[in-house]
C-alpha cells in the first residue's frame, strides 16, 4: 500500500524527500541564522568542515545547502575567500523558503510590517482598476474566492481562499504587470494572513470587509473599492505590533506600517 503524501502548508510547496530533504534542512538552519542576524552581511561564514560539525551532516549535504542559499541571494562563494553573507538588498525575501525562515525568527513582525507597506502601494488602486476593467469571468473568480472564505471550515482553507481573492483582484485590474507581481507576493500574503488570523481567530469581521470589496468591484464602483481596501489594510495594520529596531546586523525594521497611526484599539477580528 502506497504511503500517504506529506501534508502541505498553504501557499508553500511540499517538503522534498530523501537526501534533498537533508540539504533543505541544513539550508534552513543556516538561513535562519543569517536572517536573525547571527551572521551580518559581509561576514564570511564558517567553512564546510565546521558546518558539518555543527549540523552533524555530510560535506555533500552542506555543499548543496550553500548552493541553495546562493540561489536565494543570501550568500555568495569566492575561491580563496569562502562563503560570504550577501548585502540584505540582494536577499530574495519573496522566496517561499526565505519567507518561512524569516517568519520563524525574531524579525517576523518587521517582515509583516514590510508586507503591509507593499500592499498599500498597489492593492487599493488594483481594486479600483478591477472595478472598471474586470470581465464577467474575472468577477466570478473574485466572488467565488469570497464565498469560499465564508464557507471555509479550516484555517488553511480560509487562508487559501483569502490569498486567491486578492490575487484574483490583481488579475482583474487589467494591468499585465500586476499578474506576475501577484505570483511574486503570493507567499508573502499567505504568511501575513496566516499570522493575523491565527492571532485573532475571529474571522467574521474580516469576511464582512472582503464582501464589501467584492460588492464594490461587482457594482463597478472604483472609489468604493479603493476605500474598502484601505479600511481593510488599516485593520490589518493594527493587528501587527510596533517593532523595535533590532541589534546591528539583524533584519531592519520600521515601527509601524505607513498610514497606520497609534490610536484606539482595533475593531474585533483581523482583516487580512
Amino acid at each position: 500500500m502506497r504511503a500517504p503524501a506529506p501534508a502541505m502548508t498553504v501557499g508553500l510547496p511540499p517538503r522534498p524527500p530523501g537526501a534533498q530533504r537533508r540539504h533543505c534542512a541544513a539550508a534552513e538552519q543556516i538561513g535562519k541564522r543569517i536572517l536573525r542576524g547571527d551572521f551580518a552581511p559581509g561576514v564570511v561564514l564558517p567553512n564546510e568542515a565546521e558546518w558539518c560539525r555543527r549540523l552533524r551532516m555530510s560535506r555533500s549535504v552542506v555543499r548543496e545547502a550553500m548552493k541553495m542559499l546562493n540561489a536565494k541571494g543570501l550568500v555568495s562563494s569566492r575561491p580563496k575567500v569562502g562563503t560570504r553573507v550577501e548585502p540584505r538588498e540582494r536577499w530574495n525575501l519573496l522566496d517561499r523558503d526565505v519567507l518561512l525562515w524569516y517568519a520563524a525568527t525574531s524579525g517576523r513582525e518587521a517582515m509583516l510590517v514590510s508586507v503591509q507597506q507593499m500592499r498599500r502601494i498597489f492593492e487599493p488602486e488594483a481594486a479600483a482598476l478591477a472595478a472598471v476593467n474586470r470581465s464577467a469571468a474575472q468577477m466570478a473568480a473574485i466572488s467565488a474566492a469570497c464565498r469560499d472564505m465564508g464557507t471555509a471550515t479550516t484555517h488553511e482553507a480560509f487562508i487559501e481562499a483569502d490569498v486567491r481573492f486578492h490575487l484574483a483582484i490583481l488579475t482583474a485590474a487589467g494591468n499585465e504587470f500586476l499578474v506576475p507581481l501577484g505570483m511574486l507576493v503570493e507567499s508573502a500574503l499567505a504568511t501575513l494572513f496566516d499570522y493575523v488570523t491565527r492571532k485573532f481567530g475571529e474571522l467574521r469581521h474580516a469576511q464582512a470587509q472582503h464582501e464589501e470589496i467584492e460588492r464594490a468591484i461587482r457594482l463597478r464602483r472604483p472609489r468604493a473599492a479603493r476605500r474598502a481596501v484601505l479600511r481593510l489594510l488599516a485593520d490589518t495594520d493594527e493587528a501587527i505590533p510596533p517593532v523595535p529596531r533590532p541589534r546591528r546586523g539583524a533584519a531592519r525594521a520600521v515601527t509601524r506600517p505607513a498610514g497606520a497611526a497609534a490610536g484606539p484599539p482595533p475593531p474585533p477580528g483581523p482583516a487580512p
